[in-house]
């Protein structure tokens, strides 16, 4: 959890007070020179952190600095932010209740209670305090929301504790101070978006794992709050590859009043919610199903549920009673053999029927449900409704199974002063470089500065596919290269900014090799490095190495 600077600051300042109050820096100055003066050799006067830790501890001096700051865990957490508007993001399980948070808002309150089965890491030794190893970090996205984890060590089982209140809200206009209850959250079918991330020792990122989380299972859970395993999955040529299990738990505040199940057992809706409802459930358990749209008895409308099965099976499912029904066709062209029973299913007539996927007519002679033929593939009984027509009475996103993209964050990247460390550091790479060649480097800081445009139209170029600015370039060279001298030039492009990793890459290209180690007269050297930054942090690095040096014949 990470405090507000001011608060932070605070805390610094009374800590401060208190050491400075018991005179602990005086007592460990004493307990330093004792220590040296009687464990340490007369030929060894350095001492270790780790010897000087078990010099304090031995005479109590942490413990007494411990009793005296008397830390406490519960004022901190009321310190959390108020605003149900920001992501709240929890270190910590903590209760709820101690948070201020809006009471009329519906809020999933999500945790994460570390990871097991990370075999990639299993011989991963831990790492030592202040030690710089490589992490894992959990992004997380809900409906235009965003959340990022403490960075863990990568380990086998990464000790991952953290939380995330996401506020389950409504998208239809007017509904943003009205609390969504059971029903209202079951119709939201986005999912919680996971993304592991992995960061080497060196900065460098890579997408480990992406999860989509199905969340509403909370929504039947006794007492709104439920627990289960997460199995990630790899990415790219590696996605049927385990990568490891988080432990999630689940839970909804305010509590429910009653679960969904309840809600269904007391039949709340009209019977076109319950079909409605019933129909998912069973295109959720695989079986191909539709909503009916007809009349019952005496031409009352109704909705009810068929499912059509692999072998041909009509089954027509009530789904206020959970009646079922065997439909048996019978043609009416041909004279009866023997009386045949009536049907014993309340239905008289059909008129269209749908799902998720399609919306199909009924354009037979007669709509009766007992003549009726349910061969769904011929448009001569059944016209489908187009594309183009579901899409235009649907919601926008409603068709689509794929989550809403979530909201891009601004770039946290300097660019000057990113471009100025790399080249720094190139200079650096490119001069040692030399030195073990055994050549000497001068560098022309006026020639660096000519190839500045040429990186900036490159980038341009590559964003808009128009070329500008070559010529002013080229001519801007010549001008700076007398005559008699050659100029050479070497641009490259990446997409991180690790300046020795570029450096290593550049070596083998051999033109910009022969660049970097320009042997000759009056040699000169120049690099130029822009970084163009670009939304969640992303950025394009240009490099261009250039040489001129006195042509010898």
């Amino acid at each position: 959890m990470s405090l507000p600077p001011e608060k932070a600051s605070e805390l610094k300042q009374l800590i401060h007070q208190q050491l400075s109050k018991m005179d602990v820096h005086g007592r460990i100055r004493e307990i330093l020179a004792e220590t040296i003066r009687e464990e340490l050799a007369p030929d060894q006067q350095h001492l270790s952190t780790e010897d000087l830790i078990k010099a304090l501890r031995r005479r109590g001096i942490i413990d007494d600095v411990m009793k005296e700051l008397n830390f406490v865990t519960d004022s901190v957490e009321q310190e959390l932010p108020s605003s149900p508007k920001q992501p709240i993001c929890f270190d910590r399980q903590s209760t709820l209740k101690k948070t201020n948070i809006d009471p009329t808002r519906r809020y999933l309150y999500l945790q994460v209670l570390g990871g097991k089965a990370f075999l990639e890491h299993l011989q991963e030794p831990e790492p030592l305090p202040g030690q710089v190893c490589s992490t894992f970090t959990l992004c997380l996205h809900y409906r235009n929301q965003r959340f990022r984890s403490k960075p863990v060590p990568c380990a086998c089982e990464p000790d991952f504790h953290d939380g995330f209140l996401l506020e389950v809200h409504r998208e239809s206009l007017g509904d943003g101070t009205r609390m969504a209850d059971s029903t209202t959250m079951l119709s939201i079918s986005d999912p919680i978006h996971m993304v592991l991330i992995k960061t080497d020792i060196f900065g460098e990122t890579t997408l480990v794992a992406s999860y989509f989380l199905e969340w509403r299972s909370v929504l039947g859970s006794e007492n709104g709050v439920t627990s289960l395993t997460v199995e990630l999955m790899g990415v790219g040529t590696e996605s049927k590859v385990s990568v490891g299990i988080l432990n999630i738990k689940l839970e909804m505040y305010p509590p429910l009043n009653q679960t969904l199940s309840q809600e269904v057992v007391n039949t709340q809706g009209d019977c076109e919610d319950h079909a409605n409802l019933l129909c998912s459930l069973l295109l959720g358990y695989g079986l191909e199903a539709f909503v009916c749209v007809g009349t019952k008895a005496k031409g009352v409308p109704h909705a009810w549920v068929m499912t059509c099965g692999t072998d041909g099976t009509i089954t027509f499912w009530e789904s206020l009673t959970g009646h079922r029904y065997i439909h048996k066709p019978t043609n009416p062209d041909e004279p009866p053999v023997a009386e045949q029973p009536k049907p014993l299913y309340p239905y008289r007539t059909i008129g269209c029927v749908f799902n998720h996927q399609m919306f199909l007519g009924n354009c037979q002679p007669s709509d009766a449900v007992e003549t009726c033929v349910f061969d769904l593939n011929d448009e001569s009984k059944w016209k489908p409704m187009s594309e183009e027509a579901i899409k235009s009475v649907c919601a926008p996103g409603a068709t689509t199974s794929l989550p809403p993209f979530p909201p891009l964050c601004a770039s946290t990247i300097d660019a000057s002063v990113t471009s100025n460390e790399i080249e720094m550091q190139l200079r650096l790479l490119v001069s040692e470089h030399r030195k073990d060649l055994g050549l000497t480097t001068v560098w022309e800081d006026q020639l660096s500065y000519l190839l500045s445009p040429a990186l900036a139209s490159y980038e341009f170029e590559r964003t808009t596919s128009i070329s500008a600015g070559n010529e002013e370039f080229q001519d801007a060279i010549r001008r700076a290269v007398p005559d008699g001298h050659t100029f050479k030039g070497f641009p490259i492009h990446f997409v991180y900014r690790n300046a020795r990793r570029a450096f290593a890459t550049c070596l083998r290209s051999p033109f910009c090799e022969e660049i970097i180690c320009c042997r000759g007269d009056q040699v000169r050297l120049a690099v130029r490095v822009r970084v163009f930054t670009y939304p969640e942090s992303a950025c394009a690095v240009w490099i261009m190495f250039a040489c001129k040096y006195r042509s010898v014949l």
